[in-house]
C-alpha cells in the first residue's frame, strides 16, 4: 500500500453532521464509529460522540475527523487549510459551490494571477478550504 496524508480534522460534538455533509460535497463511502461502539467511554453524554470517522472516495481523496472528548480541550485550528487542486474543473466546482454554502467566502473563486482559478471559503463548520482550477493542458 502506498503512504497517503490524509486530513484528519478534530470537531467538538460535531463531527456526524460535518462528515455527513462533506459525503454530500465528494460523495465516496463514510464509515463512522462512537466512543460506544469502540468501548472507550462509559460516559452516556459521551457515548454517541465519533471515536471515528472516514470519508474515502472514488476518486481516491480521504480525510478523517473526530469529536473531542469531554476530557480534553478543543483548539479550533485556523491556521490549516485544506486544499482541493487539479484540472477537473466541472468537479472542483461543484466542490466548491457545496463547500461555499452557508459559509464565508475570503476569496471568490475567480482567475489568479498564475493563470489559475483559484478561491478560498471557510465551510459552515470552520474549516478553510483552497480550490485551485489549473486550465487542462
Amino acid at each position: 500500500m502506498q503512504t497517503r496524508l490524509n486530513p484528519y480534522i478534530g470537531f467538538k460534538d460535531t463531527t456526524r453532521e460535518a462528515m455527513e455533509f462533506y459525503k454530500t460535497v465528494f460523495g465516496g463511502t463514510l464509515v463512522m464509529n462512537t466512543f460506544k461502539e469502540a468501548h472507550l467511554s462509559e460516559d452516556p453524554i459521551e457515548g454517541e460522540k465519533i471515536m471515528h470517522a472516514m470519508l474515502e472516495t472514488e476518486n481516491g481523496m480521504a480525510f478523517m475527523a473526530s469529536d473531542t472528548p469531554n476530557g480534553m480541550e478543543h483548539h479550533p485550528g485556523s491556521s490549516i487549510s485544506i486544499s482541493l487542486s487539479g484540472d477537473n474543473e466541472e468537479e472542483l466546482k461543484g466542490y466548491w459551490d457545496k463547500l461555499s454554502a452557508n459559509g464565508t467566502i475570503s476569496l471568490p473563486l475567480e482567475k489568479a494571477p498564475w493563470g489559475d482559478h483559484f478561491g478560498m471559503v471557510t465551510d459552515k463548520f470552520g474549516i478553510n478550504w483552497m480550490v485551485n482550477i489549473s486550465p487542462k493542458k
